[in-house]
């Protein structure tokens, strides 16, 4: 289907012929050893590499942030972990659950690890690599040292409860994050903001502060709307199978998720789904766009930033990976092209497009915009941001 090229090779210390490898043959992000002629799995399992971090000061252990939790994946969450060269040996470096950011130094040994899950902020640990290899094989174990620990930033903020949940679509499971109002009553009525990205390289939901979500929608959750985001089919860390489904059809099955979300907003006591609304940026604004004219009814408002109106238009870096050329895909293009759905919208959508995006160029926008005038449908309301690129940046951002 496509190979994203992401990982150079990196050769190992003091050795011209000898690499390490990253590839999703089996699946799956692992790390591969080229000794001799030979190329070898160092990692494998139902989990992913998401990050090389270096050797060890002899060159004979590997490091690397995954998503690896025992002994089976957990995409919420990243352990870093040393590999043996020699072996493909495993031991876990992790400092606690949640999502972890890493720094080495292999002059030193020491391995900086930042923790964060949804109920703390930021814990930074060192731990003593040097040690830990001293230890692997006799069975003892070093023990991370706390650095550091930040207290809550907003500890005096009225903050409703946030949730982590998953549900299922087409047999699959997919992540979901609900921010509540801080004064939440089950047996009220509540409307709800979907914030949607969906789209390849980007996971919106995690362990770690906030679930991966920021203030504005602690902000809107304040205003009385339960806040919701789910992870589609497409998105990243949940191995290569998850990832292509999308192949040749960005938009169809990712919508088929969103869906899947909403039917399970409607199926709680406290939503009132007569008012559930959908907004994102860059593919979230295709996503946006997607649902509410793909999908007539179903949202009641939404708000497209910088959409994908048609992939013909898009970088061809990026279309091509996912679609094939419009020659190989005719029907892909066409079918997920939202320029012929523009006279379906029902809710009101309001479409903001930088007037410089180098990315997502304005003709998209501009295209829907043409395509409603002339279908008469007064349900768009268009912003655009003069001088701006791709997302809006600095103060007019806010």
């Amino acid at each position: 289907k496509y190979v994203e090229p992401e990982h150079p090779v990196v050769f190992l210390p003091n050795d011209n012929e000898s690499f390490i490898w990253q590839s999703e043959r089996d699946g799956f992000n692992h790390l591969y050893l080229y000794h001799q002629g030979t190329l070898s799995q160092l990692t494998k399992g139902n989990y992913i590499i998401t990050e090389f971090l270096g050797f060890d000061k002899s060159g004979k252990y590997v490091l690397a942030n995954t998503t690896l939790e025992g002994s089976e994946g957990n995409a919420l969450e990243r352990t870093p972990i040393l590999i043996r060269l020699s072996d493909g040996n495993i031991t876990e470096l992790a400092a606690g659950y949640g999502m972890t950011d890493c720094q080495w130094n292999k002059e030193s040994g020491l391995l900086i690890v930042g923790l964060s899950n949804l109920n703390m902020p930021y814990n930074s640990y060192s731990i003593d690599v040097n040690q830990v290899i001293q230890f692997i094989d006799k069975g003892g174990e070093a023990n991370p040292i706390l650095l550091e620990e930040i207290e809550s930033p907003i500890k005096d903020y009225n903050i409703g409860l946030i949730t982590l949940n998953t549900i299922q679509n087409d047999g699959i499971d997919l992540y979901t994050r609900t921010f509540f109002p801080p004064d939440f009553d089950p047996n009220k009525k509540y409307p709800v903001v979907v914030y949607v990205y969906g789209g390849p390289h980007a996971q919106m939901i995690q362990n770690r502060w906030l679930g991966g979500g920021n203030m504005w929608m602690a902000y809107m959750a304040s205003k009385g709307y339960i806040v919701f985001t789910l992870d589609n089919r497409g998105s990243a860390n949940r191995g290569f199978n998850f990832e292509n489904a999308v192949h040749r059809q960005l938009g169809t099955l990712e919508m088929s998720d969103q869906l899947a979300g909403v039917n399970y907003l409607k199926s709680l006591q406290y939503v009132d789904s007569s008012r559930i609304g959908v907004h994102g940026w860059s593919f979230g604004g295709f996503m946006t766009t997607s649902l509410m004219t793909r999908t007539p009814g179903v949202y009641k408002v939404g708000v497209a930033g910088g959409p994908v109106i048609d992939w013909k238009y898009y970088e061809i870096m990026y279309t091509e990976r996912y679609m094939d050329r419009p020659d190989e895909n005719p029907e892909g293009y066409k079918l997920n092209s939202l320029l012929q759905y523009a006279p379906n919208l029902e809710g009101r959508l309001l479409m903001i497009h930088g007037a410089d995006d180098n990315v997502v160029v304005w003709q998209h926008s501009m295209m829907f915009l043409e395509k409603s005038i002339k279908a008469s449908n007064a349900n768009l309301d268009y912003l655009v941001y003069p001088g701006h690129e791709h997302n809006v940046r600095g103060r007019d951002r806010i």
